[in-house]
């Protein structure tokens, strides 16, 4: 039997203030290369000499030179894009197989199951869904990147937390706090820190120690900062903001579906994916050609438990692979600016004036510094796995230079990238979210800004202390 949620409708619309800004990312990558080829003919050129050490190619800070100029021609823009994807192939196609992977799962029913399951365990416990829940998709968001997914689940637990006499807010602030804690901390997450520690040529998911506490820190901020508005508004119901909950006036949530054997199954073989991953990335060396490789293999094997036919498989693998195809491809146009940058001797310039500049600065501050630059590239990239291929081929070098180590320049490029998630409205996931939840823009900006200075504080508390243990291995 399904139960029906009535949901009570109140608008509050502010205008279209949600879709303000909204700009192809696209779009601003290519501005971008083009701005990179015109700078080519005004910037000089410089070079530094690079060394191999323990099996990573560093700069040798004492050698840059200027060179003769390298202008990228007119037609150069437009070839440099194909060259960018073909540069970023082997993480392209490792996100492309993840996410199919991860279709295959979608489509067994076994999360949607597990997430149903709970919340109608927890109907009349309305305050235990926030610490319950926000740890299942902060953990979505920590081992397997959900973002474009927790629309899905707004659908479901907005009206549910207004049903059981919370609100919009709440409910929201769940699905969409939960997982964005979870993505910036990033504890397993193969489209952020996977792909920024490959560019850094660091060992994949290396450092994981300081991530699960700086998970933990950031869940029961976060938990504790949604408890206390929920406890607010049971306390004072005129507090609470219903919204304009996009469901038909009511969305049914079906109380009957069972978490079956086979779920439970599927769930642990997921489990057991990641247990496997630690222990090939930690005792033998795995890179992301054999981290991709396993999510293939369970992916298969979930779809087998789960009773999908091969068809069955390859079209969920698609499906999955397509969800992402936009993310994927935003490597090819980041790579592509690279390769301009590069074609012009510019990329060395630029390390070069940046480190002048930050060297008269403690490491602490460059880390700190490095932490709000991505905090700021992430208005224009909102692709996390997009920005770290933008980024860390600079960063990383650049760290070398100013005393910072590399793990802590990724530290920073995944708080400042995922921090901001959960504001900016360039993106696309927050944005979408919202009008399902019928939380206008500016309300929710204003809703979660305090959070945000918080999650700031720790962000700057955690990249002092990974400067201070100089956070490694290099």
């Amino acid at each position: 039997m399904k139960k029906n949620i009535e949901v009570t409708h109140q608008d509050h619309s502010q205008g279209k203030d949600k879709k303000a800004l909204n700009i192809n990312a696209f779009v601003l990558l290519f501005f971008v290369i083009v701005i990179s080829a015109i700078l080519t003919y005004i910037m000089p050129a410089g070079e530094y000499d690079r060394v191999e050490k323990d099996g990573r190619t560093i700069v040798n800070p004492d050698s840059f030179h200027f060179t003769d100029s390298s202008p990228v021609g007119f037609f150069d823009i437009f070839t440099s894009i194909h060259t960018g994807l073909v540069n970023g192939a082997g993480i392209i196609f490792f996100i492309l197989i993840i996410g199919g992977a991860f279709g295959i799962l979608k489509t067994t029913g076994a999360l949607d199951a597990l997430i149903l399951n709970l919340t109608s365990k927890l109907a009349n416990r309305e305050l235990l869904l926030i610490p319950v829940l926000m740890l299942f998709f902060g953990a979505g968001g920590t081992l397997m990147g959900m973002a474009e997914e927790t629309i899905v689940y707004i659908a479901i637990i907005t009206p549910l937390a207004i049903a059981l006499g919370l609100d919009a807010m709440v409910g929201f602030a769940i699905v969409s706090i939960g997982a964005n804690i979870g993505f910036m901390s990033a504890i397993l997450n193969p489209f952020n820190v996977g792909v920024a520690q490959s560019i850094a040529e660091l060992p994949t998911f290396s450092g994981i120690g300081l991530r699960i506490v700086l998970f933990a820190t950031l869940y029961l901020a976060g938990v504790i900062y949604v408890y206390r508005y929920a406890k607010k508004i049971k306390t004072n119901p005129e507090m609470k903001f219903i919204g304009t909950v996009q469901a038909e006036n009511q969305v049914n949530v079906d109380s009957t579906v069972k978490l079956t054997t086979r779920h439970k199954w599927i769930l642990s073989i997921f489990l057991l994916n990641f247990i496997v991953l630690i222990f090939g990335v930690i005792k033998l060396g795995w890179y992301i050609t054999e981290i991709a490789s396993l999510f293939l293999l369970f992916g298969i094997i979930i779809g087998v438990v789960g009773k999908l036919s091969p068809n069955k498989m390859a079209d969920s693998f698609i499906d999955g692979a397509k969800d992402l195809i936009g993310g994927a491809l935003i490597i090819g146009f980041a790579q592509a600016i690279l390769v301009v940058i590069q074609d012009g001797k510019l990329i060395d310039s630029v390390l070069f004036y940046a480190s002048t500049f930050l060297s008269q600065l403690s490491p602490i501050l460059n880390a700190i510094g490095m932490f709000f630059l991505q905090l700021f590239l992430n208005f224009f990239v909102p692709s996390g796995s997009g920005q770290a291929a933008l980024t860390m081929p600079i960063m990383a070098p650049l760290s070398d230079l100013v005393g910072v180590t590399r793990q802590t320049a990724v530290l920073a490029f995944q708080l400042g990238d995922g921090i901001s998630n959960s504001i900016f409205p360039t993106s696309g996931v927050l944005l979408a979210g919202l009008a399902v939840a019928g939380i206008p823009y500016t309300r929710w900006v204003k809703w979660v800004l305090p959070l945000l200075l918080i999650q700031i504080v720790i962000t700057i508390l955690f990249l002092i202390v990974a400067q201070l243990i100089h956070y490694g291995p290099f």
